[in-house]
Order: structure tokens, then C-alpha cells, then sequence
């Protein structure tokens, strides 16, 4: 059972306490059991807006065996600042995996199969703080995953130091409470137990062996005070979100009953819990006892086969390197049965499922190929379940996903109407296929797929697997029934892996790797108005054309520094001109490789390009401010290295913030006001002189100056990205034009075209301007 309860912090951490203050040793009564609590933590998040996976912060728990509590305690805070409104937390969780989510209710890919998370919310309203208790009793052990996050932005663009975001975190504490030396049920041994109070449900645990069909649980001479019968309810299994396959069996008024489980877990413990349904002074006693049935696998040829190829060629190198061969059977010792022998494919009648052993290839981190054994066609038959096994239980598995296809081989199938029908599924398989045609298991529900003649090709896409071994069966399936096909086979193709992402994202996103204290887990980050688990969702897509009318734009906007490369040859700024086609340049291959589409090229490495702009953009920005300060050429030269190099610096340390443009712009205005203020005071004159440079240059100018850093910092968002971002190329690039200062009267403005080949001659010597300039 699952409970979510939200009281004063407290109050809760007191209950808490009072919960878990339970006895630290048997008291040597019958029936006492003893219990320990254990306290887990992981530090506080700050939580971000939801765009996609890898918004979500994630925390990874480790449940022990024979735990019966479960409690987290979720806390909550945001910063007192103006800024922090009203806000929800959503929060997921999940077992044996990363829960899978879609808060923005986008579409998965085709074939995929996505089981919803159990998620809350928490609000932040008026309080600074909250905090929530989730209980689960009797959880299943193992990984277990909690994802939080914030709603969905607004999507406008920040610029780093104009606003201050509000910080909202999150953090979760666990508390287990797990029961010691819980009493085992072994099979076909009866187990007598007493519940004395209905307060202290019974806990008992019976190991799951390998290839069990059915178990079959009886509760038997079940009596209330050894006089009538009773009331009782046992629950078998563990509870794991998002969605618990718990069977129930209820005894109400005999002293007998049973629930048969099909293919219950292999090699696991499975939990069963006991409770008194009668009043409190009733003392329940009753006998348990367990039964197994087998499901003998036959033996594979083929794996013999390649075992013996491989003794056979002893220059073949053992299979190592991170391949690890999953069999359903042991072979014993080193000595193998001949090719053939017992248990044969030929003699069905002494076993009721066929392995076929498969190899697993690690690649990379949650990249791992699954090869079968003289595969990849595999044979179907329709009297028993073809079995596959794909281990996947390394603990690092659960952060891809997993793929599966079937492709049917057509000329195999020897009656047209009939098709292959398969199921995959987590710690045990599917054994009755033929009868039920229903993938579910004792305690998982399987995923279906089917192949035939009409449609012989099927995908499975699974992200996030639990961590545990997987399997897929297979069987031949007829219409009219199972009679029309014996001897019926067909071969099928089987192609299974793990990817961190499906399709690698596919053409518009992008598949990243995602860190939490060592957990791996990967997400897909789309671009382009894609959207979805592996971007595949075109609702809002931008279409080819307007991918490339968004990169004209950015890229032929930058054109607009041509008109201030002419003023400033024209001018005679030579170094200034050089600054400013630096600029035009990166700026227009940065936004080429910049793009999110198709339209996309990339001279040089992206993050080179990146640099380069952002260096152009303020130096430009730094030299026309001191170019217009008419201060000292050699004094002019040495600001321009200096500040350069101080700003090429800025950039390497945070190349995103907002002092790196404002810090040098705001210095450059100090110098040239200082500047301005000297030539003003020497000449008893207000600097420049002319009416007409402020009227028809410098005002234009600084105007276009303003709009431009207004669009820049406060209008730009996602969605008009493409077009206030162009505005702000032409806006800065035209104010420049109006900026610069004019040049000498007495001096040629094509005279530096002399100068650079003036070779031998006495060349004039320049002064610097003394006098007003109109």
C-alpha cells in the first residue's frame, strides 16, 4: 500500500522517531520478531524547469532485502526572493528503473511501450518550505528512483547576470524499517505459524528456484483460538511502482485455501505476508506449505556446437572482453554429452521449453548487443515456447533502452494462416503461450508481439528496462488451433540491444548522457520543435524551409558589418576594420553551425566557433567605444592588446556571463567620457563641437545601440529566436557605422593605401588632432 501525508516537519520527524523506536532484540515470547531501521539521504537538488529529461533531478535508493516499510520524506524549499512565486514540484517514482515520464504529454516512438509513473506533486505557495511522507509496505528490494522537476519555462532566454532565478530544492530521505531472520517456507514442507494480534501481520519468504511453472500456495488448518474458523488474508509478493502485480488470497470461514502463481520469478525470494482479520484478543494458527512445478528445458544443439568448434580450434581465442554467454541450462562440467543426447529437440515429449543460449556484447555505457548462438534465425515450434534470455541485471542496464525485433523468415513457415506469436518479460517468462496467448506473468505484465505471413516484421522498444533478466519466448500459433500445427515450424530472425537512445534521437535531437553519483542514465535533448522521448513527436516542427530561412537570417544578418567595415577603411581605422570583419566572419559560421536543423554547416569545431564569436563581439564592442574616446594612438593600441587579452580571459573563465560584455563596454565609456571631458575643458567647448555629428551620427547611433541591447536581453525567446536575434546583429552593426569618429581634416582618407608601399620615401609623420573635429 501506498500513502502520501503531509503534516508539519515536526510533527512528521517525531512520528517518524515514535514509528521506528520498535524493539532491538527478541523478547523471547513466541511470534516476537525482530525488526532494525536503517536511514538513508542523498544531498538537495536544485530543481529545474521541465523541457526534457535531463531537467529532471534524479535520485537513485538502494532498498534492502526483507524490508517492510518504506518511508521517504520529501522536503521542499524555494529562496525568498521576489522572484520565487508560486510553484508545483512534480515528483515520480519508480523500481528497478529511471521512471519514465511525459509532463509535456508529447508522442513516443512508434512500438514503444511506456508504463506511466506513479508521481505526486508538492506546492510552494506562500510557505518557503514543505515536506511529505510517502509510505510503501512491503516494498520489493532493490534499486529504487525518484525524479523531481518544476513545470514547464515560459521559454524566454535569460542572459546569465541580468535576472536572478529563483532556486527551488529538493531533497529525499529514506527510511526503511526490514524484519531479521524472517522465517523461510521451504517447498513441500509444512510451516506452522500464529498470528497472536491482528496489530503484527506474519512475514515469510519462500527462494523462487530456476525454471518453476507454477507454485502453488496452501493455507491449511487455519483455526481462531483453536476453536472456529478463521479469518485471514495473505498478500504474496512486493509492491513495486509504477504498477504491482500483488496476489491476494483471503480466507474467510475455512480452514483451507490455495492460489496457484504461473511463472513466478526465478531465482528470487518471494515475500509473503499473513494477516488477522478476526478481533483484536483473536490468536490465528495455521500451516503453510508451497509446491513446485518444473519446466524441464531441452538442451541446444547449437550450443554445443559452437562449444565444441571452439575446442576443436585451439588458435580460437575464449570468449572474454566483455562478452558473457547466458544459457537457461548448466552444462556441468567441462566434459559435454555428445551433440544429440538426452533431451533432444527430436524427442518433445520430455521437456516444455527450448533454450537458445545468447551472447551478450558490452559496447559502451548502456550499450550492449545481444548475438545468438549460430543465429540470428532461430526455429519456432508450436508444441513448446522457444526461450531467450538477455541478462540484463549489471545494475547499470536500466538507463537505455531496449530494443527487440522479430523479422519472420517467410519460406520457413509451412502453413500460410499461421503466425509466431512471442512475449518479453522481466525475471520470468511467458510458458503458456498457446493457451492463453496472455503475456502476463505471476508479477509482471509482459509485452506482446506477433509476426506473419501478412506482417512479418515487429519492434519492441522497451526504455529504461528494470534491472533484471529479461526474457522472450516464442511459439507457433494456428487459427483453428494448436492440432493444425504439429510439426510445424518457422524460423525468425531475433535482433536485440541496449542503446543509451533509440535511434540515437534520430536526425533532430541529440542523446546525451546523464550523471548521478555513478549512475548513468541517457535522455534525448530535441531541437528544431521536435519534441518527444526520442524526438519523433513533428507537432510543433519547423519545416525545411523555415529552418532555412532561420539560418539566412542569422547568418546574412551579419552582412550589416559591411557598411562599418567601409566607414572604417574609409576612415583610415585599419585595426578597427580588421576587428569588425573578425566579427562578420564567426558570428556568420557560428550561426551556420549553430542551427538545430538540417541546414547546418560547420568550418571548424563548434565549440572553436562559439569562442570566436563571443570574442568578436565584445572586442568590437571594446574598440569602437575607445576609437571614439580620440585618445593617443599608442595609448589607443595598448587599450585595444590589453583589453583583448583581459577579455579573451573573461571568456575562458564564463563565457556566458553578462559582465564579460558589460565589464569592458562600461570601462570603455568611463575612458572615452574622461576622455571627451579633457577635450571639452582644454577647448571651453562641448565635445564633439559639431551639432550636426550629434544630430545626424551620434544620437542615431547610441538609439540603435539601446534597441539593440533591449532586444537582446528582454525580448529574445525561444520560439523568436531567429528573428530578434537578427535584429540584434543589424541594430549593433548599423550603430557602429554611425559611431565611429571621422576622420582628420588634414589628412587623405586613402592615404593609408600610400603608406603601405611608400617603401623608401620619407613618409610624413602623423600628430595626433589637437583641434575640434567637425
Amino acid at each position: 500500500m501506498v500513502r502520501a501525508v503531509a503534516p508539519a516537519l515536526g510533527l512528521l520527524l517525531l512520528r517518524l522517531l515514535q514509528l521506528l523506536s520498535l524493539p532491538a532484540a527478541r523478547s523471547g515470547r513466541p511470534g516476537d520478531l525482530l525488526y532494525i531501521s536503517e536511514y538513508f539521504s542523498q544531498s538537495a537538488q536544485k530543481l529545474s524547469s521541465y523541457s526534457w529529461y535531463g531537467n529532471a533531478k534524479l535520485f537513485r535508493f538502494q532498498v534492502p532485502e526483507d524490508t517492510v516499510l518504506l518511508r521517504w520524506l520529501l522536503q521542499a524549499s524555494k529562496g525568498k526572493g521576489p522572484e520565487c512565486t508560486s510553484t508545483e514540484i512534480t515528483i515520480h517514482f519508480s523500481h528497478g528503473a529511471p521512471p519514465v515520464i511525459n509532463p509535456l504529454g508529447t508522442r513516443f516512438p512508434s512500438n514503444a511501450t511506456v508504463r506511466p509513473s506513479y508521481n505526486l506533486t508538492m506546492t510552494l505557495s506562500v510557505t518557503l518550505q514543505n515536506s511529505t511522507f510517502v509510505n510503501i509496505t512491503t516494498p520489493a528490494a532493490g534499486d529504487w528512483f525518484i525524479a523531481a522537476h518544476l513545470p514547464q519555462a515560459a521559454g524566454k532566454i535569460e542572459v546569465k547576470g541580468f535576472s536572478t532565478p529563483c532556486a527551488y530544492i529538493f531533497q529525499p530521505d529514506m527510511f526503511v524499517l526490514r524484519l531479521v531472520d524472517v522465517p523461510v517456507l521451504q517447498p513441500d514442507t509444512p510451516l506452522q505459524q500464529t498470528i497472536a494480534s491482528p496489530a503484527r501481520p506474519l512475514h515469510v519468504k519462500i527462494f523462487i528456484p530456476e525454471y518453476t511453472a507454477t507454485m502453488q500456495f496452501t493455507l491449511r488448518s487455519c483455526v481462531v483460538n483453536s476453536t472456529k474458523a478463521c479469518a485471514i488474508r495473505v498478500v504474496l509478493g512486493s509492491i513495486m511502482l509504477p504498477q504491482s502485480f500483488q496476489k491476494t488470497l483471503s480466507c474467510k470461514g475455512t480452514a483451507d485455501c490455495s492460489l496457484v502463481l504461473h511463472s513466478p520469478p526465478w531465482e528470487k525470494w518471494l515475500q509473503i505476508m499473513a494477516e488477522n482479520l478476526g478481533t483484536a484478543n483473536a490468536s490465528v494458527s495455521f500451516e503453510m506449505i508451497a509446491s513446485f512445478t518444473a519446466c524441464k528445458p531441452g538442451s541446444s544443439n547449437s550450443f554445443l556446437n559452437f562449444y565444441n568448434n571452439l575446442n576443436q580450434n585451439q588458435s580460437t581465442p575464449a570468449l572474454g572482453g566483455g562478452r558473457n554467454a547466458s544459457t537457461l541450462g548448466m552444462l556441468g562440467n567441462t566434459t559435454l554429452p555428445a551433440v544429440g543426447a538426452a533431451n533432444n529437440a527430436s524427442d518433445p515429449g520430455t521437456f516444455c521449453l527450448q533454450n537458445q543460449p545468447v551472447i551478450r556484447e558490452d559496447l559502451d555505457v548502456a550499450s550492449a548487443r545481444f548475438r545468438i548462438i549460430n543465429g540470428p534465425s532461430i526455429p519456432v515450434h508450436s508444441e513448446f515456447p522457444t526461450l531467450l534470455l538477455f541478462n540484463l541485471n549489471t545494475g547499470m542496464d536500466s538507463g537505455g533502452t531496449l530494443v527487440v525485433n522479430l523479422l519472420l523468415n517467410e519460406t520457413s513457415l509451412s502453413i500460410g494462416n499461421a503466425s509466431v506469436f512471442a512475449c518479453v518479460s522481466a525475471a520470468s517468462p511467458v510458458l503458456i503461450l498457446n493457451t492463453t496467448r496472455n503475456c502476463s506473468t505471476a508479477f509482471f505484465q509482459g509485452y506482446p508481439l506477433n509476426v506473419n505471413a501478412s506482417s512479418t516484421e515487429a519492434t519492441l522498444i522497451i526504455p529504461y528496462p528494470e534491472t533484471d533478466n529479461w526474457f522472450l519466448s516464442l511459439q507457433l500459433m494456428c487459427p483453428q488451433g494448436q492440432g493444425e500445427c504439429n510439426k510445424a515450424k518457422a524460423k525468425v530472425t531475433v535482433s536485440t540491444y541496449l542503446t543509451p537512445c533509440f535511434d540515437d534521437c534520430g536526425t533532430y535531437g541529440q542523446c546525451s548522457l546523464l550523471r548521478r553519483h555513478g549512475y548513468l542514465y541517457a535522455g534525448c535533448s530535441c531541437k528544431a520543435g521536435w519534441s518527444g522521448w526520442s524526438c519523433t513527436d513533428n507537432t510543433k516542427a519547423q519545416s525545411v524551409g523555415s529552418q532555412n530561412l532561420a539560418t539566412l537570417l542569422l547568418t546574412l544578418s551579419n552582412l550589416m558589418f559591411l557598411p562599418a567595415i567601409a566607414v572604417a577603411l574609409y576612415r583610415y581605422y585599419l585595426v578597427e576594420a580588421s576587428v569588425y570583419t573578425y566579427t562578420m566572419f564567426f558570428s556568420t559560421f557560428y550561426h551556420a553551425c549553430d542551427q538545430p536543423g538540417v541546414a547546418v554547416m560547420c568550418i571548424m569545431d563548434y565549440d572553436t566557433l562559439q569562442y570566436c564569436d563571443f570574442l568578436g563581439s565584445v572586442v568590437a564592442i571594446w574598440v569602437t567605444i575607445l576609437c571614439m574616446a580620440r585618445v593617443k594612438k599608442i595609448l589607443k593600441y595598448v587599450l585595444f592588446v590589453l583589453g583583448t587579452l583581459l577579455i579573451a580571459m573573461s571568456l575562458q573563465l564564463d563565457r556566458r556571463g553578462i559582465w564579460n560584455m558589460m565589464g569592458p563596454c562600461l570601462f570603455a565609456l568611463i575612458i572615452m567620457i574622461m576622455a571627451w571631458v579633457y577635450h571639452g575643458v582644454k577647448r571651453r567647448h562641448c565635445y564633439p563641437t559639431s551639432w550636426k555629428r550629434w544630430v545626424f551620427y551620434l544620437i542615431p547611433g547610441i538609439i540603435l545601440a539601446f534597441v539593440a541591447i533591449s532586444v537582446y536581453a528582454f525580448m529574445e525567446t525561444n520560439d523568436n529566436y531567429y528573428y530578434t536575434h537578427s535584429i540584434w546583429h543589424i541594430l549593433v552593426a548599423s550603430s557602429v557605422a554611425f559611431l565611429l569618429p571621422p576622420h582628420d581634416k588634414h589628412k587623405n582618407p586613402w592615404a593609408w593605401s600610400q603608406k603601405l608601399i611608400c617603401r623608401y620615401q620619407i613618409c610624413k609623420n602623423d600628430r595626433e588632432e589637437l583641434y575640434a573635429v567637425t
